[in-house]
């Protein structure tokens, strides 16, 4: 989950959420009668996530106790701090991998435990991996064989039975690239890639031109959120400064990303003057972000390979697509792009909606986006226990 500030009302504005799923649950009984129960799972599922205290006959439907425990998960690159949701009397139990976004915080990021515990409690044992190079804030090609690695080992854990895996952010598109991979193939049963990106290279441009570009050729207005930005160029430090002032300037930004302004400013004080104006400047908001991108541009290779795009012809999982109409991290138009590219038997839901805002529950959605909601969820509780 990317970390960007929630409002002072976020408490307030998920509880508005959890009230109007209610009603939603009411008329699901009243008018669903057969399909009743999954949907009934599914957004008691979602009152968790908005409310983690909510309580009665809704919330608790189909609810399972947790234990929890920390774990380590075997990779090509050593050993991969982890987290393990088991639902306690869940029988034969389906597994999913959830990956988180761009945070510090990694798998101890409270909205990340709050949704795993939402989803384990369903009866799905949720393995949270800890991608170190998401954590550092950075879009890896090297996180695509961890995020693999993750979904081999729950599935060996629960008998050989393949797993779901479930990328936030910019994990989405990464989760893609894993189970378009020949390697993991066989672990991966469905993907559930939520704000994800679909080409870097097409993001990067967003956030030059404040302009989306979507599938059918016509372009809107949006003004890219400048926390983005800062993380793609983060990534991207060595094309940004020398060799030489690399190392520090990736320090200084990243310390700022953590809100730890003066040990960042220490940072920048090892620069080189002409590197320390460079980081100076975009850290204060006030750096020409084109002319940068287009520094970042001249490798291109680099931007394809942690890039669904042109990969998704080998996927053989099924996909579910969601994302938020306003979302000005990764634009939504990401997703058009991604569902126009997932082979079409494979794709079960793409849904973009107001209401969701990147990868968190927002305002107080219409009776409609509350049922997309449910209906979407119910999808992905369907497809974890088809294997």
């Amino acid at each position: 989950m990317t970390e960007t500030k929630a409002p002072a009302n976020a408490p307030r504005e998920r509880r508005k959420v959890g009230r109007a799923l209610l009603f939603v649950l009411l008329v699901a009984v009243v008018l669903l009668a057969r399909p009743a129960d999954r949907h009934l799972r599914a957004a008691s599922l979602l009152l968790r996530f908005a409310d983690e205290h909510a309580q009665g006959f809704l919330p608790d439907y189909g609810k399972y106790a947790l234990d929890e425990s920390v774990t380590e998960v075997a990779s090509a690159r050593g050993p991969v701090r982890a987290r393990v949701y088991s639902p306690v009397g869940a029988t034969n139990a389906p597994g999913v991998v959830i990956v988180h976004g761009v945070h510090r915080l990694a798998i101890d990021e409270p909205r990340l435990m709050r949704f795993a515990r939402a989803i384990a409690a369903s009866g799905i044992v949720v393995l949270t991996p800890e991608v170190a190079e998401i954590a550092d804030y950075r879009i890896d090609p090297a996180s695509i064989g961890t995020l693999g690695a993750a979904a081999r080992s729950l599935r060996e854990r629960l008998g050989g039975r393949p797993v779901g895996l479930m990328g936030m952010s910019f994990a989405g598109g990464l989760a893609l690239r894993a189970a378009s991979a020949e390697a993991f193939a066989d672990d991966i049963s469905f993907v559930v890639a939520i704000g994800a990106h679909h080409d870097m290279r097409r993001v990067l441009q967003f956030f030059k031109t404040n302009e989306t570009t979507w599938p059918d050729g016509h372009k809107e207005a949006l003004a890219a959120h400048p926390y983005g930005a800062l993380v793609l160029l983060y990534s991207h430090v060595e094309s940004l400064v020398s060799p030489a002032d690399a190392p520090a300037a990736r320090d200084a930004i990243r310390l700022f990303l953590w809100e730890e302004h003066e040990a960042s400013k220490a940072k920048l004080a090892e620069m080189s003057a002409e590197g320390r104006a460079k980081v100076e400047i975009l850290l204060e908001g006030k750096a020409d972000v084109p002319a940068l991108i287009d520094e970042i541009t001249r490798h291109p290779e680099q931007a394809g390979a942690v890039s669904p795009a042109g990969h998704l012809g080998a996927l053989r999982a099924p996909v579910f697509l969601l994302h938020g109409a306003t979302d000005s991290v990764i634009p939504a138009s990401e997703t058009e792009w991604l569902a126009k590219d997932v082979p079409s038997p494979l794709l079960r839901a793409a849904l973009v909606t107001p209401a969701v805002e990147h990868v968190e529950l927002r305002g107080e959605p219409t009776v409609a986006q509350q049922w997309e909601l449910v209906r979407f969820m119910a999808g992905v509780l369907d497809a974890a226990n088809e294997n």
